[in-house]
């Protein structure tokens, strides 16, 4: 598809899908949101991908949402119907809705965290699976600077770094690097350059590869669960899924290039 807003490329197992708004530090507008959703649920149906790169054009990753959508909203809810939804509402809700389709994608997620990692890019970064940011990387929630909230971006926030580090970080709004995040836990590796940043990268992938694509997927999805449904039912709902793993082609692969002492069919050369 042409995308207005991201470069998209497939490279092995891997899907690059980089913001490219370079003019305003790639903010998220309206149609990138958009453009994301539809990347997204390509890659819900997809069975060749099993890694998900997401970057920023000219080491910037996401500077939040952009400022001109929001006076059009501004313009669209001064004129709109007050028993339907305000446009602020929709505006904000679309957002949701596409951080939480990120969230629960069967792929590995990986975010390349350089440059400006502000509001919405703080965000996806938060919904990673793997996050790999740049000493120069500047991470923050401005958003309650700006009388604003970070309505659709807290609960992921809070579910990554838990209550009290996300308390402190949406209502001081301070600014933080590369290192920092890591500490906090919204990153896992702390790379000097963009050198370092894509070795880790090409690092990172190759452990994916290493791993059944399936059972990758399944776990993620048990692993979401957790704190959403009742420990029991969840239980029993991960020992079905291991039985149906073991069965499996994947299962019955890994388990004769165990024992044949081989890399498994879906190890990358």
């Amino acid at each position: 598809m042409n995308y207005q807003t991201l470069l998209v490329e497939q490279k092995g197992i891997a899907l690059y899908v980089t913001l490219n708004r370079p003019e305003c530090r790639n903010a998220m507008s309206l149609q990138m949101v958009e453009e994301l959703q539809q990347v997204f649920s390509q890659l819900e149906q997809s069975k060749d991908i099993r890694a998900l790169v997401l970057r920023g054009v000219q080491n910037n990753f996401c500077a939040g949402g952009d400022i001109k959508d929001m006076a059009g909203a501004r313009a669209q809810a001064a004129n709109s119907d007050p028993d339907q939804p305000n446009a602020f509402y929709s505006l904000n809700r679309v957002f949701g809705k596409m951080i939480t389709q990120a969230n629960r994608l069967p792929q590995v997620v990986i975010c390349l965290l350089q440059g400006a990692v502000l509001g919405g890019g703080f965000g996806l970064a938060c919904v990673s699976d793997v996050a790999i940011a740049d000493q120069s990387a500047q991470f923050g929630l401005p958003e309650t600077s700006l009388g604003v909230i970070p309505a659709q971006i807290a609960p992921f926030v809070v579910q990554r770094i838990g209550l009290t580090q996300a308390r402190r970080l949406a209502l001081l709004g301070e600014r933080f690097n590369g290192e920092e995040a890591v500490r906090l836990g919204i990153a896992h590796y702390h790379c000097h350059g963009e050198e370092e940043v894509n070795k880790r990268l090409d690092s990172v992938l190759k452990q994916v590869s290493l791993c059944a694509p399936k059972a990758n997927a399944t776990t993620k999805s048990l692993l979401l669960q957790v704190g959403e449904q009742e420990m029991e039912q969840l239980l029993d709902q991960a020992a079905t899924d291991f039985a149906q793993a073991v069965q499996s082609k994947e299962g019955a692969e890994g388990t004769m290039a165990f024992v044949q002492k081989r890399p498994a069919k879906w190890v990358l050369d």
